[in-house]
Parts: structure tokens; sequence; C-alpha cells
């Protein structure tokens, strides 16, 4: 009788742990006390580590950016081969996304994250020593296959914080890597006026890589505890054989039953506790189990509910992405501006973007974590600004779209990560953003195309087809944000009942 009710108070204790948490996925943490405890146990040092991360990992790679087309240039490649040499990376991104994301979620982020850095750094090194067009090439792939550091760093970001805070931990992730995007191409501006200024930077970027990777094998990864068993650590007693098994069977009935289940249960909860023994490293790992759980989190999400998602992120990117397609030979034949004059808005621009990643908490807190309202909001703003740029009569009137723009498409970048979480759950959190990268991918393949074609119409016409496609992108939010938030409304009163 006893047993019986120690193993009630463990299910009734371990349940409201789990409602605390969004590791569990149970709820939203109505209650003030709940939120206020989980936010005094939220790692934060591990998620400083993290930005300071993803600033020096875009820092880095700014550097190199801006250069490569002159690099290839100077190794005497035509215009066209440089063409089809500066695509290689993209389509490599296209196809290794989804798999690397998911590869993330089966061996662990710290492991996957060390292998991209690491592989990262090696192909910028050889970047730096490519005095050929053929080393040149071969220097791009394992940074086109590897290079995911910053779709890794979410996917852990997603892991550590709750669904309630994860749109702040996110925007301020943005902010700081936006700023090493910022910074990055002053610096290597610098490092090429002297003599083999490329390598050098090479050799810098390649640097700031190994360095990434030996403060990601530092992080404090115990802070990554798993929290739904906060409540039992604080205990002085070890728990029962029991409780584990009550504990197991209520934490697997806590996922939803629409999301991504993962197809390994064993690295979800290797990478969640922070161990990381020589007997959890995916090396010794026989290598076709690890590609079958990578398929399997694949087909998963290519079968789900999660198209118009995909589709909204696609349309918007493309649209995006065609604003700024020839926004320096607009702002000349328009309105005469000069370069120089067009670099500084660019640079404006850029500015308010990183400054506004502060600025998601705030705005979400303030639509009550309605991710799906604010990112119909965010787009309608969004295709309304590239109207009014298509449309604008003088440079003032760029100058304010170009404020409002930089802004509303920073939440509206936030908004559609956080609304892919959502939709398929915490479990397969790399496979998603993986599989979002991909389509933005496509996204890039798609725009130089059909801006050229837009081109030939007017200076205008790139802006002009990115308002059409921003239209489909706001009206299918019309018609499918009522059943998004149906099935989110479903999700909160289930553990209530």
């Amino acid at each position: 009788m006893f047993r019986q009710e120690q193993q009630s108070n463990a299910v009734h204790r371990f349940r409201f742990d789990c409602h605390c948490t969004s590791l569990c996925q149970c709820g939203r943490m109505n209650n003030s006390k709940c939120a206020i405890t989980h936010k005094r146990r939220r790692p934060t040092r591990i998620i400083r580590c993290i930005y300071m991360v993803g600033f020096m990992d875009l820092f880095g790679v700014s550097m190199i950016i801006p250069l490569l087309s002159h690099h290839v240039k100077s190794l005497g490649a035509s215009p066209t081969v440089a063409g089809i040499v500066g695509s290689t990376y993209g389509v490599l991104q296209l196809f290794s996304s989804t798999v690397v994301g998911s590869w993330s979620d089966v061996v662990g982020r710290r492991y996957s994250l060390l292998t991209c850095l690491l592989l990262s750094a090696f192909g910028y090194g050889l970047l730096g020593l490519s005095t050929s067009i053929s080393l040149f090439v071969l220097a791009r792939i394992p940074v086109g296959l590897f290079k995911h550091s910053l779709s890794i760093c979410r996917a852990l970001l997603s892991d550590l914080v709750s669904e309630k805070e994860r749109p702040l931990v996110m925007g301020h992730f943005n902010a700081a890597s936006s700023v090493g995007f910022i910074l990055g191409p002053v610096v290597g501006g610098y490092l090429t006026e002297h003599e083999g200024g490329f390598y050098l930077s090479s050799f810098v970027c390649a640097a700031i890589f190994l360095l990434n990777a030996g403060l990601v094998w530092m992080l404090p990864w115990s802070e990554t505890l798993n929290h739904c068993v906060d409540a039992n650590a604080n205990s002085k007693t070890k728990p029962s054989k029991s409780y584990n098994e009550i504990k197991n069977s209520v934490q697997q009935n806590c996922s939803d039953k629409n999301h991504i289940r993962h197809p390994n249960a064993s690295a979800v909860r290797s990478q969640t506790n922070g161990g990381w023994g020589w007997r959890d490293m995916s090396v010794v790992q026989p290598a076709w189990r690890q590609l079958t759980s990578v398929w399997i989190q694949i087909r998963m999400v290519a079968s789900s509910d999660m198209w118009d998602v995909f589709l909204v992120r696609l349309l918007m990117a493309i649209s995006i992405m065609l604003y700024y397609s020839n926004f320096s030979l607009a702002m000349e034949e328009r309105f005469q501006l000069k370069p120089k004059v067009t670099g500084y808005l660019i640079s404006y621009s850029s500015m308010l973007g990183a400054l506004a990643g502060c600025l998601v908490g705030p705005v979400t807190h303030l639509y009550g974590n309605n991710m799906s309202a604010l990112l119909l909001h965010s787009t309608a703003l969004t295709c309304t600004l590239i109207f009014l740029y298509a449309t604008a009569p003088n440079v003032w009137q760029v100058l304010l779209t170009s404020t409002f723009f930089a802004i509303s498409t920073t939440i509206g970048r936030t908004c559609i990560t956080d609304l892919e979480l959502q939709r398929g759950g915490a479990q397969a959190s790399g496979t998603l953003i993986g599989v979002g990268q991909s389509v933005t991918a496509v996204g890039r393949v798609l725009a130089p195309l059909l801006s050229g074609l837009a081109q030939e119409v007017s200076p205008c016409g790139p802006p002009s087809l990115g308002v059409v496609l921003g239209l489909v992108a706001v009206g299918l939010l019309f018609v499918r944000t009522p059943k998004w938030d149906s099935k989110t409304k479903v999700k909160d009163k289930s553990p209530k009942q």
C-alpha cells in the first residue's frame, strides 16, 4: 500500500516537473511559479558561449565571402567558370543541410558541432593554399558539406530552453551572429591590402574555426542536464527503480502525437544529459546504424504535415532575395546614387537587422507567444515594404522602407524557425532546422534566375515579383493559420484532461 502511494506521488511530482520544462513538451508554463523556477534554472553560461560561437562563426566567414570572386578571377577563371565554381557551395549546402541536421539529432550536438567546425577549418585552411581552380573547388567541398555549425547551434539552443523562451534566445543568437557578419568584411578588407591578403584571411578564418572548436569542447555541458528530473535531483535520496520506470513511461506519454519522434532515444538522452563518455561517442557506433537513423528522421519530416510552413519559408526567402538582388544597380539607375552611398545604406540596414534580434523577445511577449499570428503580420509588413520600395519616388522612401524591412525580416525569420520547431517537436530540432536551411538554399538557386528574368522588364522587376510571391505567402498564411491555432489549442488542453 505504501509502495503504491509512493509511486502515485512520484507520478504527480514528475508530471509537475514536465509541466515546468520544454523537453517533455507538456505545456506552456501557465503557472507563474513554474516560470520563475524554470528561468532560474536556465543554463545561462552555455547559452552565452553559444552566442560567442555564432559571432565568431560569421565573423570568420564574412572575412572571406567578399574576396572569393576576386580570387577566382585572379586564378584565371572566366566569368562562366567563376559562376559555376561559386554555385558549388550552394548546391552542396542544398543537399547536406538536412542530412547533417538529422545527423546531429542522432549522434548528439556536441560531436556533430565539433565535426562541422573542424572540417570547416580544414576547408578554409585548404582555401588558403589554393593556387589553382581545381584546388579552389576542392577546398569548397568540405565547407559546403559541413558548414552547418550555426544550424546545430540553433538546434542546441532549442534543446536548452523552453518553448516560451526560445524566440528570445534565438533572436539574441541571430543578433550576435549578425554583428560578426558586419565586422568581418572590415577586417578582411584590411588584411587584403597586404601582400597575399586573401591567403592570410583564409588562414585567419581557419584559425577562428579551430578556436571555435576549442570553445565548444570546453563548453559547460554539465548545464544541459535533463530539466525533467530537476525536482528529483534536488532531493537527497536516490530515486528508486520504480520511480525511474514511472518517469520513463510518463516522459514517453508527454510528447505530442503529432510531433516527429526521435528514432534513437539513447542519443537524445545522451545529448540531453550532457554526458559524453567514450562509450557514447558516435565513432564507435556502426555507420549503417547512423545512416538508418538519419534516413528515418528525414522520412518522418517528409511525411509530416508541414509542407505549408516550408512553402511559406521558400516564398519569403525568394521574395527577400529578390529585394536585395539588384539593390545597388537599381539605386544607381533610379536615383543616380553612387556605390559608396549605396554601401552605407546596406550597412545601415544590416546594423538595424542585428539590433532587431533583441526585439524578438519583447514582440513575441506582446503577441502572447502566438507565433503564427506574428508570422502573418510580419510577412504582410514585409510584403508591403517591398511594394513601397518598388514604387518609391525618392531615396528617402527607400531609407524608410529599409529601416522597417530589416526589422520585419529579422522577426519573420525567427518566427518561421520557431513555428517549424513547434509543429515538428523538439525531438527532431536538428532535422527540422536542416530542412529549413535546404529550403532556403533552393531559394538561393532560384532567386538569381528569377531576378535576371524580371530585370529584363524593369529595374523594379525583381522587387515587384517579390511582392507577388509575398502576397501568395500571406494568402497561404491566412488559410493555414486557423488550422495551426486549432492544433495548438488541442495540444495545450491535452495535459489538463
